[in-house]
């Protein structure tokens, strides 16, 4: 007997043992259901906020509960009913996964991290422990659900009246328990966001609602130039040698991790014997990629900064453009965000290489020998963005050869289940290690090539939870990020070349090593660095302006 076959006799035997109930009473045992069990973070934080007030959690869960059947109700309809439910079961199972075992938050921000990233960067989340958990309490209660469950049919206006009925009870009710305690609830509400935003389906449900919202509200963007009036300096005139400054947009690496920021682990053994300059004290604009790159490349602030804005301005590279740079980005990530939209893009995702794409993906020596190649090409005033794979997680191990793995026993699954905490940490450290290796080989490259004026400028995107407080990867809302997630690496190496022509003080700029930064530095300060005048410049956010030696030139303050 054929395999279809069997499924058909199963299927045909399962029609006949169905139990028949309303769609009000299947909503309520489904919602029951994933209250109970995809609700355990959930659950866990209530306790330690309620803690000794047990009453108190009760009516508070039970005015959840109800205003997530009022949802429920409203897709109790006969037809409607178990697609909506086995469709909950699966994507709460799939939500409750990722909050209960790494504490990752679906929210608005996390919603456009998927909708953004590419299968290569997304499998790795798709790992045994994530199919098991999604079948067992996802896939199969829904198939359960629509083999085992018909809807009882009910007269067309009873139908229609009660989903009705039922969600309008559920809000009035589930308002008058918050009202019993309202001052206590609120103030929960307000102080500890973290904690509705660890219930499933209802984060992810709110989330996704959000980020459609905010697509459709920029489906039709034109976007704005943006500093049209940039100009070189007058002194680029008498320039003999090109410029070529190379932007390196780190990925996932926090602060904390960098030897040279006073990590108790050597790190950073080549960059340590350069003479760079570490900026340890730099707060991240978002904490992950689709937040952060665009909006540290963008004029705004972190405070000022919505994904409205950041698609309808030009970007400082654009800037950059506009003033007579050659400007060019080139991706070993997930994309550029929008930020190069303009510009010449180049990706090198999947090279064919086998020294460093042997396992599917690039390490980012990838970047090394076409930098080799391209350098003796340049004849102008060039602006070079490297968009690194860094330490992307939760394979850290893929970020870095395997003569590279210096800190072991090092974690090499991507389920950190499996590992030790410091196995875990070392994996890490290993691709903190190798983006040292990469920026000290591309200062070299630079370093020999006497036929430009060079400079190198290294900033990551976010940071990364390392088990934390329960927490790992990145992506956590801003308002409770920790300081792991938002905390990031920033290292600038001048040639002697670059730093006498551009006229700054590097030992000016070594006192500022400590000094509270930011991506909101980044636009300003990299148009300082170069010399780029415009009205849509601030020096009190450029941290060169103060260590220049030469008179800027008119500048908006």
């Amino acid at each position: 007997m054929r395999v279809t076959d069997r499924f058909r006799l199963f299927f045909e035997a399962a029609s006949q043992r169905r139990f028949t109930c309303s769609a009000t009473t299947l909503s309520v045992v489904v919602g029951s259901y994933v209250f109970a069990f995809f609700n355990m973070t959930f659950w866990s934080k209530g306790l330690g906020i309620f803690s000794g007030h047990l009453g108190q959690l009760l009516i508070f869960n039970t005015a959840v509960f109800l205003l997530l059947m009022s949802l429920f109700f409203l897709f109790s309809f006969r037809f409607l009913a178990r697609p909506f439910l086995a469709f909950i079961l699966v994507l709460g199972a799939i939500t409750s996964f990722y909050m209960d075992t790494l504490g990752v938050i679906i929210d608005r921000d996390m919603i456009q991290n998927v909708a953004t990233t590419t299968f290569t960067e997304s499998k790795h989340l798709l790992t045994p422990e994530f199919v098991l958990h999604v079948f067992w309490f996802g896939v199969l209660p829904a198939i359960l659900l629509v083999v085992f469950f018909r809807v009882r049919p009910m007269k067309r206006w009873f139908s229609a009246a009660i989903p009705i009925v039922l969600s309008v009870l559920c809000v009035v009710t589930a308002a008058g328990l918050l009202m019993t305690n309202y001052k206590t609830y609120a103030s929960v509400l307000r102080e500890r966001k973290d904690f509705m935003s660890s219930f499933q389906p209802g984060a992810p449900i709110v989330g996704t609602i959000r980020y459609v919202k905010m697509m459709a509200a920029n489906t039709n963007v034109v976007v704005a130039p943006l500093g049209e009036d940039a100009q070189k300096s007058a002194s680029f005139k008498s320039h003999t040698k090109p410029t070529l400054t190379i932007i390196v947009a780190g990925e996932t690496a926090r602060s904390q991790n960098f030897s040279l920021n006073g990590y108790d682990v050597p790190t950073n053994p080549e960059l340590s014997t350069k003479p760079v300059i570490s900026f340890s004290n730099v707060s991240s604009c978002g904490t992950a990629t689709a937040v952060s790159l665009p909006c540290m490349f963008s004029k705004y602030t972190r405070n000022d900064y919505s994904f409205d804005k950041g698609i309808a301005t030009e970007s400082v590279l654009d800037v950059l453009s506009h003033a007579g740079f050659h400007v060019e980005w080139w991706d070993n990530n997930t994309g550029d965000k929008g930020v190069a939209a303009r510009l010449p893009v180049t990706a090198l995702t999947h090279t064919e290489n086998e020294e460093f794409c042997s396992a599917g993906e690039c390490t980012d020596g990838i970047f090394l020998q076409r930098l080799r190649d391209y350098l003796p090409t340049i004849t102008q005033d060039t602006v070079l963005v490297l968009h690194q794979i860094g330490s992307h997680g939760p394979t850290y191990y893929l970020r870095y050869p395997a003569e590279f793995e210096k800190f072991t026993p090092a974690c090499r699954t991507a389920e950190f289940k499996n590992c030790t905490e410091q196995e875990i940490r070392n994996a890490y450290d290993n691709t903190i290690a190798y983006t040292d290796h990469i920026l000290s080989q591309t200062i070299d490259i630079l370093a020999e090539h006497d036929g430009l004026v060079t400079s190198l400028l290294y900033v990551s995107d976010h940071g990364e939870s390392l088990g934390e407080g329960g927490l790992y990867l990145h992506g956590s809302p801003y308002f409770m990020a920790p300081e792991y997630q938002t905390k990031v690496p920033m290292i600038l190496w001048m040639s002697n070349a670059f730093e006498k022509q551009m006229e700054f003080s590097s030992n000016c700029l070594a006192k500022l090593s400590d000094a509270a930064l930011s991506h909101d530095n980044l636009f300003h300060s990299i148009l300082g660095m170069l010399q780029v005048s415009t009205t849509e410049y601030q020096a009190k956010l450029d941290i060169f302006a103060q260590c220049a030696n030469h008179n800027k030139l008119a500048v908006n303050e």
